[in-house]
């Protein structure tokens, strides 16, 4: 019984491991069910090799041995395309998955024929034809196709190709052992104690990646929301000042910026605080108000809409900040300052293009004065991290600015 012992420790890794799965906060619901259903294979697996062991040592069973080694057989390459699952959760795998179904098949033809193995009636276990390999050759071929998957969807981390190429190594090494004259009759096999550990191996690595990932995402989170404070404070504090200005100049319309600026509040403030995607209809009308309010207090100044498409989302205060910029920076100069807001979509993206006829500036110069160009600066940051965008800046000094923004559709 003492080599039985050796069930101890992968019971103890399978248990904790269960117990780990079933409360990280950090992995997501799907790959924690590929997870569960992988250390659920995994414990199959760890029975099958004990009870074959039994029925090949102790018990005289041929019929019900040959079951069990089909079941051991079926299972390997099972638990290496649920790794890539685990890996890549998004994709069907269905060519793994055929290969894992036509393996099944070859090794259940044993329960009729003597092609792929049999188990003779004093008990003893003897191949068939090359066929009796072939879980083996499954096997390295999903081997393979897991090292591709983890270095496929984290080609930029170089702990992907540590942990794919040491996990195979193992799993190559010790089909080797089980298949020469390393391996004793213990209970379980050499593949199946390093399935058990591999299971551990990913999951630790990718739990990790998943740390990895959350933090980055609550470091960007963070970043917009900094962002977004930055903007809101300067265009209350504008929209105020002009307020107070018009109280001196021209009490009438003083009321009218007033009551404006007080329905923009109470409709669009939700909006305002939060950093996720809106509608490009409701940005339009965050500007209308501010450009309305600017023209109230410089008549000279004018702002236009050529506006062919409003149905796609982008993140809050991204046009009213440059349509402000260009007002302030650019055309309140000017005897007869404009500013266009238009937009356009094509098949592969929505184009969004903020022009003036002011003053300009050299593009080369735009880091330099971020007093004037923090507008931008936020704007072309949230349209890059929240919805894979560009934004480019064409100007020139006394020829006028035009800020280009462009968004691939996609479905929000």
């Amino acid at each position: 019984m003492t080599q039985y012992i050796i069930l101890l420790p992968l019971g103890i890794q399978l248990l904790g491991l269960l117990f780990v799965v079933l409360n990280d906060k950090y992995i997501n619901k799907e790959q924690r069910k590929i997870m569960l259903v992988i250390i659920s294979f995994v414990s199959l697996l760890v029975i099958q090799n004990v009870v074959e062991n039994i029925l090949g040592t102790s018990v005289s069973l041929p019929f019900l041995r040959t079951v069990f080694s089909i079941l051991g057989y079926a299972i390997r390459p099972t638990i290496i395309v649920l790794f890539c699952k685990l890996v890549m959760p998004q994709k069907k795998h269905r060519i793994a998955w055929i290969l894992v179904i036509l393996n099944a098949c070859i090794y259940s033809t044993a329960l009729f024929s003597h092609t792929v193995f049999f188990i003779s009636k004093n008990n003893h276990f003897f191949r068939g034809s090359i066929l009796s390999y072939t879980a083996y050759f499954v096997s390295v071929v999903l081997i393979i196709y897991l090292v591709y998957c983890t270095i496929s969807e984290y080609k930029r981390k170089g702990s992907a190709l540590w942990i794919a190429f040491a996990n195979a190594t193992i799993i190559i090494l010790t089909s080797v052992f089980d298949m020469t004259p390393l391996y004793r009759e213990y209970p379980v096999s050499y593949l199946t104690i390093a399935v058990v550990s591999c299971s551990l191996f990913y999951y630790v690595w990718l739990h990790l990646e998943f740390v990895y990932e959350h933090e980055n995402a609550l470091k960007a989170t963070q970043r917009i929301q900094i962002m977004m404070s930055q903007i809101q404070p300067h265009f209350l504090y504008n929209t105020l000042s002009t307020i107070q200005a018009l109280c001196l100049m021209n009490p009438k319309k003083a009321s009218e910026v007033t009551e404006r600026f007080g329905t923009y509040l109470r409709n669009n403030m939700e909006c305002l605080d939060q950093p996720n995607l809106i509608l490009l209809s409701k940005e339009l009308e965050h500007t209308r108000i501010y450009s309305e309010i600017e023209m109230l207090r410089f008549p000279e100044i004018s702002v236009e809409y050529d506006i062919k498409t409003e149905d796609f989302y982008i993140p809050a205060l991204t046009i009213q900040p440059l349509v402000e910029n260009a007002i302030r920076h650019g055309v309140r100069s000017r005897e007869q300052g404009l500013v266009t807001v238009a937009t356009r979509a094509s098949a592969d993206f929505f184009e969004i293009i903020i022009s003036d006829n002011g003053v300009g500036f050299n593009p080369k110069n735009f880091s330099n004065d971020e007093s004037k160009h923090i507008g931008i600066a936020n704007v072309k940051e949230r349209v890059e991290s929240m919805c894979g965008g560009t934004l480019t800046i064409k100007s020139e000094p006394d020829n006028g600015t035009t800020v280009t923004i462009k968004m691939p559709r996609r479905t929000v």
